[in-house]
């Protein structure tokens, strides 16, 4: 099952993704709310007799499920830490940090490159939905938490980010990345490890590899996040980047207003956004 959450004549809603289009949340038998009280009742809702798809370029996209904990792994590909010359050994736990449910939009909206900075980056990631209430779980029964996938930017302002050695001020600007386009369930993912991560600036291709490559799997993750925060259904993690980001290319290359960023994730969907920029405060 594939959920899209959108606008649509000044009203947000949700639907159910088909070939045709959207199935509005109207045209479904029992449907909740929310998608995060969907997520919560593990309800599959059917389309109603009659349903009348919308199609997909008559609606704005939002990031897919309403955002609340969205809690992010640092550096969790072995080529990112190579190009950020970090040791190559696994480290005893993975790097965390947050974002803000306002730093996302959906897909083909556009992302804001801050006026106070000209080292904004790209991070193409896998997005992880947490499915039911989560504290304390083992790596052996944690991916029974997960509910579905996304496709994930984490747009980076470098020079902010390395103000300090805490990250947040870096990873938090208003509309600086995205989520989308799709949540995808589970089960319509059923080998995400062998699936490959692409991201592409303006068609050329920046970063790929394998969601197996991460150096801390999504079970991991899950343990260890879970383990000092409650997870709720809809709740978020962002397993990290591979190597490939502009902070590091030769020489270093960000975004400039008008590019187009597109991450990739086979079986997952493709999320496409424009980089706009804003006034410097």
């Amino acid at each position: 099952m594939k959920i899209a959450r959108y606008t649509r004549a000044g009203r947000d809603s949700y639907g159910i993704v088909t070939d045709e289009g959207i199935i509005d949340r109207s045209e479904l038998h029992d449907a909740p709310a929310t998608v995060r009280e969907l997520i919560a009742s593990g309800a599959r809702p059917a389309p109603a007799a009659g349903a009348k798809p919308l199609p997909v370029g008559e609606v704005a996209l939002l990031p897919p499920v309403e955002l609340g904990k969205v809690v992010c792994a640092g550096v969790n590909f072995v080529t990112h830490r190579a190009e950020a010359r970090l040791a190559s050994e696994r480290p005893d736990y993975p790097t965390i940090f947050t974002r803000f449910p306002d730093a996302h939009v959906g897909h083909e909206a556009e992302i804001v490159k801050p006026g106070a900075s000209e080292r904004f980056d790209y991070e193409g990631e896998l997005a992880v939905v947490i499915g039911r209430p989560t504290r304390g779980v083992g790596v052996e029964t944690a991916l029974e938490a997960v509910y579905g996938y996304s496709c994930f930017d984490e747009g980076s302002v470098r020079d902010w980010q390395k103000h300090t050695g805490q990250w947040i001020p870096g990873k938090n600007w208003h509309r600086s990345g995205s989520i989308g386009p799709y949540l995808v369930t589970a089960d319509e993912v059923p080998d995400l490890e062998a699936a490959w991560l692409t991201t592409r600036v303006n068609g050329e291709q920046r970063q790929r590899a394998r969601i197996a490559d991460m150096m801390f799997s999504v079970a991991e993750l899950i343990a260890y996040i879970s383990t000092f925060t409650p997870l709720e259904p809809g709740d978020i993690i962002a397993a990290g980047t591979p190597g490939g980001v502009g902070l590091f290319w030769d020489p270093p290359t960000f975004l400039a207003e008008g590019d187009v960023v597109e991450v990739e994730i086979d079986g997952v969907g493709l999320l496409r956004n424009r980089v706009g920029t804003e006034a410097r405060p």
